[in-house]
């Protein structure tokens, strides 16, 4: 039997990988704030990110989502849920502006752990409302209209398959930016009513491309030419030599602060022709 044989949902496959370090979680609180701080505790503790993940899914009832962007820390992630064979749902958003390699990327993907990744599009009927108003480069006029290009693609999409999940995980790391250095392994995300969880908060550019190289992950070729973050290709380049790994974003704004909304929020304020 081929890989592309077995395409089945993920979580099909079960693994006793770190089911010793998931043995140490504690015992499931009442859902919410609570169960978040206790599983932020727990996670520290742990040593690897299946044993993380195995904790995760045991202590978070009901269903828990995986955002994949398919950039190197979401392949790390999604490596370990295929590992560990934990029920999550994993999906991503297809802005309808990725790159090549990164759709190239979600079919190797794919193929190499015989899975299907949930694929989630914008509303069209959104898009087009706001390509009326901004035009279609409107991104670049202002970051007002940037976000708001990002709510729709993005922001709208997500909130849309995060309905209804009891967890989040993403594959945010401390070291990504100075505005994500104090990510907890695990946060209630009041926004969305479900808790947020970061495994590989902690880990360090090395120690994730050491995860990467010795399980054989498969990468999006952009990272081999100087794209260390990958979002859209038109608000995306390389990096020089010696720049922040999210230089190559929206690098006609400002450095402070340049988020898409997926992991800093302003409300959903929509778009009208």
């Amino acid at each position: 039997m081929t890989k592309t044989d077995r395409l089945a949902p993920t979580g099909a496959r079960p693994s006793s990988a770190g089911s010793k370090d998931a043995k140490r979680t504690v015992q499931r609180p009442a859902a919410g704030p609570a169960l978040a701080a206790a599983l932020d505790r727990n996670l520290a503790k742990l040593r690897t990110l299946e044993s993380r993940l195995e904790a995760i899914a045991k202590a978070i009832p009901g269903r828990v989502a995986f955002s994949t962007s398919l950039g190197i820390e979401d392949q790390a992630v999604l490596n370990g849920i295929a590992a560990t064979g934990v029920k999550v749902d994993v999906f991503t958003l297809d802005t309808g502006r990725h790159f090549p390699e990164t759709l190239q990327t979600l079919e190797a993907s794919e193929l190499h752990y015989g899975l299907r990744i949930r694929v989630v599009f914008p509303e069209a009927k959104a898009i087009e409302a706001l390509v009326a108003r901004d035009g279609i480069m409107g991104f670049r006029h202002s970051i007002e209209a940037r976000k708001a290009c990002c709510d729709v693609r993005k922001v709208q999409p997500l909130n849309k398959a995060l309905a209804g999940a009891s967890g989040w995980i993403t594959g945010l790391r401390r070291e990504q930016s100075q505005g994500r250095a104090s990510v907890p392994f695990a946060v209630w995300d009041q926004e969305h009513r479900l808790i947020k969880l970061n495994p590989i908060a902690d880990w360090s550019l090395e120690a994730l491309e050491a995860y990467i190289a010795k399980h054989g992950v498969p990468l999006n070729p952009l990272h081999a030419k100087g794209f260390p973050s990958i979002g859209c290709q038109p608000c995306t380049r390389a990096i020089r030599p010696g720049e922040d790994i999210r230089a190559g974003r929206w690098w006609w704004e400002n450095e402070d602060g340049k988020e898409c909304g997926l992991h800093n929020r302003p409300k959903s304020k929509g778009v009208a022709a």
